[in-house]
């Protein structure tokens, strides 16, 4: 116990200042104090670098892989060499000249159908997903489940009567076979979902300032909502693009030769006794490039969307 005075800057006259330190408290020594930065957490961060650089290296290895092979002559294609023995580009040669329908209508019909049902998919989804999450109408709630529950039956439940319903209307010949596999996939159950739950994350005060404004349902939507919701239509534009890019199913019934896409020109290398492999591993290195490409610009806001798609429910 010590006495302070007023003159030295401290308490008051006759004021005591008790100095309790930890054993006075009976805890006994005070622990020192931990690092943020040490060595532990080191170690741990360390780790999982090297298990996400190994997953990386180990997912790379197939690309790599079918790129090798594209160089090698059909006889080494199944031997487990790295340098194709000997080095050509047949396989190459064999891509751009022999195929029918040519490697550029394939990708121009590939592009053209992943473009639309990706526009479609933003457009729908992002309407559906704000009257989801903002909007109060009778039967809201049992009418999202029934969204959600397209997402457990699969294709080949529906393929008959979605069959029967585009011949009837006449979309099964023709130019009209684009027009149906755009629509079979015009909207996902899964993309409502993604932007519902991305409106949910953004704060109504955001909203209700707009409409002190003046702004109307579709005005706050268009001009206040779409604009933050940026993250979440980059994730369901990558999503939707590859899983259209990537179709089989659906282009694989409702298209003819002509209109065929990457994915069904991949069953051309085929005969009956065996694959034409290095052809076949060319066209899904070029198939790979344009999903590719897309992940890489748009990798920030894919993170973004799906992180914050799930902050509520």
């Amino acid at each position: 116990m010590t006495g302070a005075s007023p003159d030295a800057g401290g308490p008051a006259a006759g004021a005591l200042v008790v100095a309790v330190t930890p054993k006075a408290r009976g805890l006994g020594e005070a622990p020192a104090a931990r690092h943020v930065g040490d060595a532990g957490a080191q170690w741990r961060r360390r780790l999982a670098y090297a298990v996400m650089i190994g997953y990386a290296i180990v997912m790379f290895v197939p690309f790599a892989w079918s790129l090798i092979t594209s160089f090698k002559t059909q006889a080494d294609s199944v031997n487990l060499s790295i340098i194709p023995q000997p080095f050509t580009t047949s396989g190459w040669e064999y891509l751009f000249q022999r195929l029918d329908p040519s490697l550029i209508r394939l990708f121009a019909n590939s592009f053209g159908i992943a473009l639309a049902v990706t526009v479609s998919n933003l457009v729908l989804a992002s309407l559906a997903g704000y009257a989801f999450a903002r909007l109060r109408f009778p039967g809201r709630e049992i009418l999202f489940l029934i969204v959600l529950a397209t997402l457990m039956i699969p294709d080949q439940l529906r393929l008959v009567p979605v069959y029967l319903i585009f011949n009837a209307i006449g979309l099964t010949h023709g130019p009209g076979e684009y027009l149906a596999v755009i629509v079979v996939m015009a909207v996902m159950g899964t993309n409502v979902f993604l932007m519902r739950q991305y409106f949910l994350s953004i704060p109504r005060e955001i909203e209700e300032a707009a409409r002190i404004d003046g702004a109307g349902f579709f005005t706050t939507f268009w001009r206040v909502m779409l604009p933050l919701a940026t993250p979440a239509l980059s994730a369901v534009a990558i999503l939707q693009f590859q899983g259209a890019w990537n179709s089989f199913f659906w282009p694989l019934v409702l298209l003819e030769r002509q209109y065929f896409t990457i994915p069904i020109a991949l069953t051309f290398f085929r005969t009956e006794f065996q694959t034409n492999w290095p052809p076949l591993m060319a066209m899904v290195v070029l198939a790979t490039i344009p999903i590719l490409v897309l992940y890489i610009f748009f990798q920030r806001y894919f993170v973004e969307g799906i992180a914050a798609s799930g902050v509520k429910g």
